[in-house]
């Protein structure tokens, strides 16, 4: 008899990939995956907790499939579970809780599992291996994203994820190859390399190895669509690799670079290993390399101590930075990380302020960078979901644009012309199939 099973995902593409990887595992051994609010039979919550609001929410999920089907039996998983297993443990409905490291034996935990409130979540920081997980497809999506690397040493004073994700591991490059061709294989036209902190991919091999090494396998592989590089910190982004990157016709001209605070004194206090000037230099020259580059930008606001002039300083450098997107997050105090005991914490009343101004900033220069391609044509990953009889499509250099759905179905790579400008989307006419 066929079982029910539906999961939910919070956080990164990391805990996408890994979502996607337990699905496939259940679907091999009988499951059917059916939508959240049907009520069923397994119940996954794959969670984050990279801020208080995260945990929340992940609660909530909980509590809401218990009512919707109070027979289910609720797995819970993801780096919540991670950090503070016992408290999810013990809440109304959950059956097991899993550790990041557990995620492969999911089948067999779950053959084994007879009790409530189990735990099996082992000292992630002991691991130093990584086994890729099986994956040959998404469910609903046309991109596919391909875990290359998982934890982080960079113990950043905010930050909770080297506690829930363990040292950096990296798969070695001829099983992550050997994965981006059988995406594309199976249809995906983008493939996309994520992690939790990929610029250190192959720095604990022996010999180390590093990323623009990794891309150029992939390149020789004869892999025939495109690729996307994931989040790369600033001091990791060499100019070998970006150069490498802005060079190629298959790699999307596209980075995600975290800088956190546009003021010195917060980074120093963040412990990040590099100044505003660093920062400043190396957009510069990805920006001059190649016009249509996309950046990205990751901000942090309200971090202890944080003064006004300090927040001022930040968003002066943000507006003189040449970026195109840029996500906000307010602190959020994390049980364990330096930055929870830090005197001076901000009110939140003020970090709510001072991140709508930031999310301010980063609409108008997202606006500023898409007019630019107003009457060029694009090539589009259309992606899935139909509203008012368009599709979203994803340019190689992360803009989005509305095409009429009846002319696109998901997964499709079209050439498309932007023909104008509609409450904050582009439109575009497709102009080949």
């Amino acid at each position: 008899m066929t079982k029910s099973v539906a999961i939910v995902t919070l956080g990164c593409k990391t805990n996408q990939f890994e979502s996607a990887a337990m699905v496939e595992q259940l679907r091999l051994a009988g499951y059917q995956q059916v939508s959240f609010d049907s009520g069923a039979e397994l119940v996954i919550v794959n969670t984050c907790t990279v801020t208080a609001a995260t945990d929340s929410q992940s609660r909530k999920l909980i509590r809401r499939a218990q009512r919707l089907n109070p027979q289910s039996k609720i797995v819970v998983t993801g780096c919540y579970a991670q950090i503070d297993p016992q408290t999810l443990s013990q809440m109304l409905g959950v059956s097991l809780v899993i550790g990041n490291q557990e995620k492969r034996q999911l089948l067999e935990l779950l053959t084994d599992n007879n009790s409530v409130g189990q735990v099996v979540v082992s000292d992630i920081r002991k691991t130093k291996t990584i086994e890729p997980l099986p994956l040959t497809g998404y469910e609903q999506r046309s991109r596919a994203f391909i875990q290359i690397q998982n934890g982080c040493d960079a113990f950043c004073a905010y930050c909770i994820i080297p506690y829930a994700r363990g040292r950096s591991r990296s798969i070695p490059a001829a099983d992550i190859v050997k994965q981006v061709k059988e995406m594309s294989l199976n249809g995906y036209a983008e493939v996309v390399l994520t992690g939790i902190h990929i610029g250190n991919w192959g720095r604990d091999f022996e010999p180390k190895s590093e990323m623009r090494e990794l891309v150029k396998q992939i390149a020789a592989s004869n892999f025939s669509g495109r690729l996307r590089l994931g989040s790369i910190e600033p001091v990791e982004l060499s100019k070998d690799l970006y150069r490498y990157v802005l060079d190629s016709d298959w790699i999307c001209p596209h980075f995600h670079i975290p800088l956190q605070s546009g003021s010195d004194t917060v980074l120093q206090r963040m412990n990040r290993h590099y100044s505003t000037a660093f920062f400043a230099d190396l957009l510069a020259d990805i920006s001059n390399t190649r016009c249509d580059v996309a950046i990205g930008l990751d901000v942090i606001t309200g971090f202890p101590g944080e003064t006004a002039a300090e927040f001022e300083t930040t968003c002066q450098f943000l507006e003189s930075l040449p970026f195109s997107h840029l996500h906000v997050f307010p602190f959020s105090k994390r049980t364990g990380t330096p930055a929870a005991t830090m005197p001076d914490q901000v009110p939140g009343a003020i970090i709510k302020e001072r991140a709508a101004l930031l999310r301010e900033i980063g609409e108008r220069k997202y606006l500023q960078f898409i007019q630019r391609f107003i009457g060029e044509t694009l090539e589009l990953v259309i992606e899935g979901g139909e509203a008012n009889g368009y599709r979203k499509g994803l340019s190689d250099n992360y803009i989005s644009v509305l095409v009429p759905a009846c002319l696109a179905d998901p997964g499709d790579l079209l050439r498309v012309k932007v023909v104008g400008l509609s409450n904050g989307d582009l439109i575009g006419e497709v102009v080949s199939l």
